[in-house]
């Protein structure tokens, strides 16, 4: 990548998991696959990706055994943390072109996490700036019909007009219950298919798993900002295929 990318995953309906799955798919993205990342964090005010990195650091400076687990995976993988900064709808643009203008670090991929309704102040002109915009669904009817709202929306009066940059607007699915009727989502996708939107091939499942943040008395980490997530808590979560199908978007 020979641009900072920036990329949003972005919903106006809010309980589908827009927050967990940026801070799993950025970790995935630095820690595994390479790439530098950033992650502006405007969903306020609860700012949840930056509030567990403030949980984790503190954890890692009062736990010897989690600050010798942070020690040794920095001194393998010669890799920092990620940053995570602190913004809203309003200043996130401003703070990522701060970011990028510092020098010490250039982020391939900038994810902006960006609240979850467009009334918010600031949310669709940054929306506009984002070269990709991921929309996370799931087989609830008001879900699915508010993505449908957004992204048409968004393509009618953004993409359409020339006022928005975004390359490509890609919908998934997530919270996917196995026990769920496979024709529902047979159903949806030839809906997704006569509006011509783009729905990626990776479906996320309905875990428990996305809730596992670090902690003290566990041995294993997968919702994280700092370590990677644990190999065997990262197999049939999905996130390293829905971090390579987004990277192959990126780049194609």
């Amino acid at each position: 990548m020979n641009k900072e990318t920036f990329v949003a995953f972005a919903t106006q309906k809010g309980g589908v998991g827009k927050s967990t799955v940026t801070a799993l798919v950025a970790n995935y993205v630095h820690n595994v696959m390479g790439y530098n990342v950033a992650v502006i964090d405007c969903d306020e005010p609860q700012h949840s990706i930056a509030g567990l990195r403030d949980k984790e650091t503190a954890l890692i400076e009062q736990n010897d055994r989690m600050r010798a687990i942070a020690c040794e995976h920095f001194r393998k993988s010669g890799r920092k943390a990620f940053p995570v900064i602190r913004s809203n709808a309003v200043q996130a643009l401003d703070d990522a072109e701060s970011l990028l203008a510092e020098g010490d670090y250039k982020p391939d991929i900038v994810f902006f996490d960006l609240p979850g309704t467009l009334k918010s102040d600031g949310v669709i002109k940054t929306l506009s700036q984002m070269d990709y915009i991921f929309t996370p669904i799931s087989a609830d009817r008001f879900v699915v019909e508010s993505a449908l709202q957004f992204v048409m929306m968004f393509n009618d009066n953004l993409v359409t007009t020339g006022i928005a940059r975004t390359k490509a607007i890609s919908l998934f699915w997530t919270k996917v219950d196995g026990r769920e009727r496979t024709d529902l989502y047979d159903l949806y996708g030839k809906l997704f298919a006569e509006n011509n939107f783009h729905v990626l091939g990776t479906k996320l499942p309905d875990s428990k798993r996305f809730r596992r943040d670090m902690s003290d008395d566990r041995k294993t980490v997968f919702r994280s900002t700092i370590l990677p997530a644990d190999n065997a808590m990262l197999r049939g979560s999905r996130i390293k295929e829905l971090a390579e199908e987004i990277c192959d978007v990126i780049k194609s």
